[in-house]
């Protein structure tokens, strides 16, 4: 059997479509789809009365039911649905279904960056879920979520073929995010630097005449400030001027960089012509990101002869430090560290200042000095100016004490530390910093199982990073969300995971944010049990990652509770990509809490209890009490619902 959701429903039998009038009587139709829709396929009744009959007492909604899976079977076969107990599901590997490879495609072309696989996964999409089901509350957040990561994956895809030099493609690609919606003013504006770009100067224009007549139409407004400055360099007849050629390609390099691709900002700079120092540097950055230093130096040396002043040759001096640490000298990276952050301080600006304060911060924490190296910084940054700036610095410094929390030489310690942190922090009125060691005390104190505690220093964390804009640091209200899941205060939850979600649009840390924030709500998710958006949130995961970077410290969660989930609803492939996962981040950073991680993430992916134990037994090694605690009694319990 093929059941096909996008672009209206339909289902094949062998080679037969079964007849639409077939499907005359609605419930057994929403029957057949809401199974098609469920992770694993897989409904209880209670799902399906309440969506369908939600104005019937129970009594008439299961007589009413068990009428919908008599018309289904009869119109499909005895054998398509099966009952067990309270479940309704597809046997397992009976059935393909059209929104399910959707899902497997854009897991496997965000793993390769394979071009075909994203064209392919694109256009299984083919016009959006149910269409005749518009109005179905059932339906909505499927089709609300579907739609939203395949606007995402088209974002990918014309990126990989813009810095792939394919700029018509590129362009075909955005005109179907334009046509998805027309008020997107980053799709029209993106189509017209690509219009630019491939010499069609022409259409660039009347694609900034059709955006500005939409929004004055639609909402009254006029085009952007930035995108006004696109419209009047194109249309000033700069598109052969090298100058605009350079700017629009540093710009797709720039977010290219953003998104966590550096391979595609190396292809974007390169477009660039010879000349340009700053643009050398960059290629020397995203070739540093990608781990490729031999590649790097010769556009450092390239950008050293064009630095124009002082300002640049400390940004470049910080990448210097950062080619040392790639090739193993790490007391050079750290001279060049702490020259680049001179420099800064003498003739940089508040972003320069913090790139360098998070060089010497990395630097330090691959030393194993982190934790002295940042209470010195913490006493430089009474007289920086950073201002907001600083939020970036703590930010970083959250992402590295992810290790103090969870490595095995650093995490039995973490709160002596955290206090004495505070201390420094306070001697240098360094209010940021003490919002960072509140936190870090809290993050300690939660792992812990002390909940009050935790609380409070979290809270005291919010209070702190508040006054510094919108622009803060989302971990304490996260870490706050985490609490309130393990209490199950889940009103809580949703305020503190909204808070954060606020945050995480505007950070520049967006890839540590949007990591951690899918990964608190999957587990915020399963402890209401509802596995079904615990695989919401981890396909929302690969969504932002493919746009902002990942960080896998900060989505390891992700893994042993998205194992869980797909688990829970049968779905085994899911659940072992997930331990997969969690297996490949324990190779690269060993512990015992991380190693707890990708145990428990086999443990459900397999339905092992031993494996089970064995992860309890490792988050009480790392001291990590209600871990240990809760995966003991999922290896006591029942793993399967």
């Amino acid at each position: 059997m093929r059941i096909d959701l996008f672009g209206g429903f339909r289902v094949v039998l062998g080679n037969t479509q079964v007849p639409p009038d077939s499907w005359s009587r609605r419930a057994p139709a929403v029957l057949v789809k809401m199974l098609a829709l469920a992770p694993g396929h897989r409904l209880r009744r209670e799902q399906v009365m309440d969506a369908i009959w939600p104005d019937l007492d129970p009594p008439a909604a299961a007589a009413n039911l068990r009428k919908a899976l008599h018309s289904a079977r009869r119109i499909l076969g005895a054998e398509t649905i099966v009952s067990a107990g309270d479940l309704l599901f597809f046997p397992a590997d009976a059935v393909a279904i059209d929104v399910r490879d959707y899902w497997s495609l854009v897991t496997a072309a965000r793993r390769s960056r394979d071009l075909d696989l994203y064209a392919a996964a694109i256009d299984t999409y083919r016009g959006g879920l149910l269409p005749e089901d518009l109005y179905e509350d059932w339906a909505a957040a499927p089709r609300d979520e579907l739609k939203a990561d395949w606007q995402v994956l088209v974002e990918e895809y014309a990126g990989l073929l813009e810095t792939g030099g394919d700029l018509n493609g590129a362009a075909r690609a955005v005109q179907r995010l334009v046509t998805a919606d027309p008020l997107n003013e980053d799709a029209h504006a993106w189509l017209m630097r690509l219009y630019a770009l491939a010499g069609r100067r022409d259409e660039a224009q009347r694609q900034y005449t059709r955006l500005r007549d939409l929004l004055a139409d639609e909402l009254g407004a006029e085009p952007s400030a930035e995108t006004q400055r696109l419209y009047e360099e194109i249309r000033a007849e700069r598109t052969a001027d090298p100058a605009l050629t350079t700017d629009l390609w540093e710009r797709v390099g720039d977010l290219r960089v953003q998104s966590g691709d550096p391979a595609a900002a190396v292809k974007a700079f390169g477009q660039v012509p010879a000349g340009d120092g700053r643009v050398h540097r960059k290629l020397a950055g995203a070739w540093l990101m990608l781990h490729q230093p031999a590649e790097a130096e010769p556009h450092l040396d390239r950008a050293d002869r064009l630095a124009p002043d002082d300002a640049e040759r400390g940004r470049l001096c910080r990448l210097r430090a950062e080619l040392a640490w790639e090739r193993g000298d790490l007391p050079a990276a750290r001279r060049l560290a702490e020259q680049a952050h001179g420099i800064a301080l003498a003739h940089g600006d508040a972003d320069d200042v913090a790139a360098a304060l998070e060089g010497l911060a990395f630097v330090s924490h691959m030393q194993g000095d982190w934790r002295p190296g940042l209470q010195q910084q913490i006493e430089r940054l009474a007289g920086a100016g950073l201002g907001s700036r600083v939020v970036r610095f703590c930010d970083f410094n959250h992402c590295l004490s992810q290790y103090q929390l969870y490595g095995d030489d650093f995490a039995g310690d973490v709160g002596d530390y955290a206090r004495q942190t505070l201390a420094v922090a306070e001697r240098a009125d360094a209010v940021p910093a003490q919002a960072f060691a509140w936190c870090l005390l809290g993050e300690s104190l939660l792992l812990e199982g002390r909940f009050d505690e935790a609380a409070a220093c979290l809270e005291r964390s919010c209070e702190l990073y508040e006054p510094l804009g919108s622009r803060t640091v989302a971990l304490p209200w996260l870490r706050r969300a985490e609490l309130a899941a393990c209490v199950g205060d889940h009103a809580e939850v949703t305020v503190f995971l909204k808070r954060a979600t606020a945050i995480a649009t505007v950070t520049p840390m967006a890839r540590h944010a949007w990591a951690r924030l899918h990964a608190t709500a999957a587990f915020a998710a399963l402890e209401r049990g509802e596995p079904e958006l615990v695989i919401r949130s981890v396909r929302a995961a690969q969504g932002t990652a493919a746009r902002y970077g990942d960080c896998p410290t900060c989505s390891a969660l992700l893994n042993p509770v998205g194992a869980q989930a797909y688990a829970l609803v049968g779905d085994v492939a899911g659940a072992r990509l997930r331990a997969e996962a969690a297996e490949r981040f324990v190779g690269s950073f060993p512990s015992a809490a991380w190693r707890a991680m990708a145990d428990a993430a086999a443990g459900y992916a397999g339905g092992s209890r031993e494996l089970l134990a064995a992860a309890a037994d490792g988050f009480d090694r790392a001291g990590h009490t209600f871990w240990a605690a809760r995966t003991r009694g999922n290896a006591q319990g029942t793993l399967a619902p």
